[in-house]
């Protein structure tokens, strides 16, 4: 469906070409300006004003297009942070294309950001755009993944690409299970709630209980399910979840799974970089934001990534209205660019 959307654009571009006398030339599509490619959230006075957060989208089921906007507009509006949100981009119309694997600009405002949220599947990006992440990798600077982040690249159409080793399916040496193992802790594995049947009830880590990320962060149920993982090393892990048997809050524990990490901490180092560290939680769609308590987590480990003093209990209202898509493949609303999300 994307090809044939590009397709048809491309023709139209063409016929308008002609139409305006363009006869003896072939159209060409102008690129997209850079203001049109992503959205800056300038940051009000707060604790988080000089810092920089660049939140990047681009997932087939999650609605992550939908969920960066509105946790960079919190930060940005409540905390003071200024924050870019980036989006996969159709780079023939300039739409915003959940499907589109290789295409996410803006990545070069990674340089001067002080965090990076990321919250992509199976993206397989240029060369001139993975070199971004990989500096920002380096630089062992700080690190929020959400969701389908453990699997935030897949290079299935070029194995030989420089960056390949970042698909979430690596055996280069030093780069085993790519992006998800090295630097957040684990890889995809499996669905261990029952997909679209069962959601996600939050349990504290009583271990963890001190820790300020928790501030806050007390009734944490979502409608995404558990994803398996394994053994998590050198991870402090925060929140684990229970399966829910429903869709709803007030659905009973399903007993008969385990309790498996949900959010968790850790350091990383990539090879020929520094240590940096990193917060993951494998909740988070869009629709998953409506519960507070998630968004206080991700705010405060916002603050916990830049070093800055994680509030008692952060004012996570929404800023504007949410009204998030409920998740699934090909769902994401079409016709939309980043500037709608100004």
């Amino acid at each position: 469906m994307n090809t044939v959307r590009k397709i048809v654009s491309l023709i139209l571009l063409i016929t308008m070409g002609g139409l305006a006398g363009c006869s003896n030339s072939t159209a060409t599509q102008e690129p997209q300006p850079d203001a049109e490619q992503w959205v800056t959230y300038q940051g009000d006075d707060g604790p988080g004003k000089g810092k920089r957060i660049v939140l990047i989208s681009g997932d087939e089921e999650y609605r992550s297009e939908e969920a960066l906007p509105m946790l960079a507009q919190l930060l940005a509006k409540r905390f003071g942070f200024t924050c870019t949100v980036l989006f996969s981009v159709d780079s023939l119309t300039g739409e915003i294309d959940a499907n589109e694997q290789s295409n996410i600009p803006g990545l070069a405002n990674l340089e001067s950001a002080d965090l990076m949220v990321i919250f992509t599947r199976f993206r397989e990006l240029p060369p001139d755009q993975m070199r971004y992440i990989d500096a920002y990798l380096k630089a062992g600077k700080p690190v929020v993944g959400l969701r389908t982040s453990t699997h935030a690249f897949h290079y299935a159409k070029n194995p030989g690409d420089p960056y390949a080793k970042y698909d979430f399916q690596s055996n280069a040496p030093g780069w085993e299970q790519g992006f998800g193992k090295i630097v957040l802790g684990e890889t995809w594995v499996s669905h261990h709630g029952d997909h679209g049947k069962e959601g996600t009830r939050g349990l504290n880590n009583e271990a963890a209980a001190a820790n300020p990320i928790l501030n806050g962060v007390a009734d944490i149920w979502v409608p995404t399910d558990v994803y398996t993982v394994g053994p998590l090393e050198d991870a402090d892990v925060l929140v684990y979840g229970q399966s829910t048997s429903g869709m709803t809050a007030d659905a009973p524990i399903n007993k008969d799974k385990a309790a498996l990490p949900v959010a968790w901490t850790r350091n990383y180092t990539i090879e020929g970089g520094k240590e940096g560290k990193a917060f993951t939680t494998t909740m988070g769609a869009s629709i998953d934001l409506l519960n507070e308590d998630l968004r206080r987590l991700l705010v405060n480990a916002c603050f916990w990534a830049v070093d800055q003093p994680i509030p008692e209990k952060a004012d996570v209202a929404f800023v504007s209205s949410y009204q998030p898509t409920m998740f699934g493949f090909d769902s994401f609303k079409k016709g939309k660019s980043p500037a709608d999300y100004k």
